[in-house]
């Protein structure tokens, strides 16, 4: 999964090894759109209901506003500010994975890790890459 900022289509090619799911980001092109990343997507993974959105607004009321966003999801996966975060309420929760590649102000380059079972979410790890 890519929250956007993909930047060049040819990183998606990834999905000649396994399944990719991207959306676009503000410094993405039409070539990230030809390939078939959208503005928003709901995704069924392993029985739970997973949206994703590039920005997702500011952080006071980031969690309501994108249960709101996306009623029927249990996590929502989200890009754009590079800022690595995990948030959760009740049977709802936010992720923000951080970037690989460009940290800007952040201490690490980072990516996410998820785990569903059974429809449920059973690790959700920010790396912290070298």
């Amino acid at each position: 999964m890519h929250a956007g900022d993909v930047c060049a289509a040819s990183v998606l090619e990834l999905s000649a090894y396994a399944p990719v799911h991207a959306i676009i980001g503000n410094s993405d092109g039409p070539d990230v759109a030809a390939w078939g990343a959208t503005e928003t997507t709901e995704l069924n993974l392993g029985g739970m209901r997973v949206g994703m959105i590039h920005d997702a607004g500011p952080k006071q009321g980031r969690l309501a506003r994108l249960r709101r966003r996306f009623p029927e999801a249990n996590l929502v996966i989200f890009g754009h500010s590079h800022i690595p975060l995990q948030a959760a309420e009740e049977n709802f929760g936010i992720f923000n994975p951080g970037s690989p590649t460009d940290k800007r102000r952040q201490p690490h380059r980072t990516l996410g890790l998820l785990e569903i079972e059974d429809g449920q979410l059973t690790r959700a790890d920010i790396v912290r890459l070298p």
